[in-house]
């Protein structure tokens, strides 16, 4: 028979094993050295001399064509993570031992440090899955209103130190959610068309005032702008975001 005499005595059960084994361990080389595209080669925080990765080596670079006409992206790229690599910070070891952590030298609200701290990304708008900017102001959709909960255009806003510093006059929608991300508020009653952003997660609407609780008075002109009145780019979401969350930790003190 077939059983008996091609195979002999060879252990079909120990050879299917054996290959389970084999493959799982190339699955992990595998998942491991591809999850080392982004963010390599790493650096060194004094020098910039890449560290010693891991135990396996970096996988060969490979190019990636971007949707939407974005143009193309070759990972892992020294090149590629020195572009994004900020050389501005006003950064310092809290001791000489590696890893040890990092206190701001400046000032965290303005240098975006710590708290405040930002990334680096794309200065593009995030599309959605058809090719269309996803966040935009309500002003601008026509086939969005408020459903439910309270609408707080036409509301004082009110900061951490309880002055009034402006009004908010529109909403910006992520459309494929459906969902708030920001306010804008003008900086002045009378609408002056100083505005700046507030993420929706840094406030809380009340009856009769947006309460942000992060800012003080004083703090509300460095809140960073957007270059178009109809669309936040990745990179000023990220640069204002931080900039509510720093104040969280500091705005207080410098009051």
């Amino acid at each position: 028979m077939v059983g008996n005499t091609f195979f002999g005595d060879f252990d079909l059960a120990s050879a299917a094993i054996w290959m389970f084994w084999i493959f799982f361990a190339g699955l992990v080389y595998y998942l491991q050295t591809e999850n080392q595209r982004e963010g390599y080669p790493l650096r060194d925080d004094e020098d910039g001399v890449p560290a010693n990765e891991s135990l396996l080596p970096l996988p060969s670079a490979k190019t990636f064509k971007l949707r939407d006409g974005r143009g193309e992206l070759t990972v892992p790229s020294m090149d590629y993570e020195a572009s994004k690599m900020r050389t501005d910070l006003a950064l310092a070891p809290s001791a000489a031992a590696t890893g040890s952590p990092w206190v701001p030298t400046g000032d965290p609200m303005v240098d975006g440090v710590g708290p405040a701290s930002w990334a680096p990304r794309r200065d593009a708008p995030e599309l959605d899955a058809h090719g269309h900017v996803k966040i935009k102001p309500l002003s601008m959709l026509e086939d969005f209103h408020v459903s439910a909960g309270r609408d707080p255009r036409g509301l004082a806003v009110v900061g951490g130190d309880g002055e009034v510093i402006g009004r908010c006059i529109d909403m910006w929608v992520d459309v494929p959610e459906a969902l708030v991300r920001f306010l804008t508020v003008d900086l002045n009653p009378e609408g002056t068309g100083q505005t700046r952003l507030i993420p929706i997660n840094m406030c809380k609407i009340h009856g009769n005032r947006v309460a942000v609780r992060s800012l003080h008075a004083q703090h509300w002109s460095g809140v960073p702008t957007i270059k178009d009145a109809g669309q936040v780019t990745l990179l000023e979401e990220e640069k204002i975001m931080a900039y509510y969350a720093g104040g969280t930790l500091y705005a207080a003190g410098e009051a």
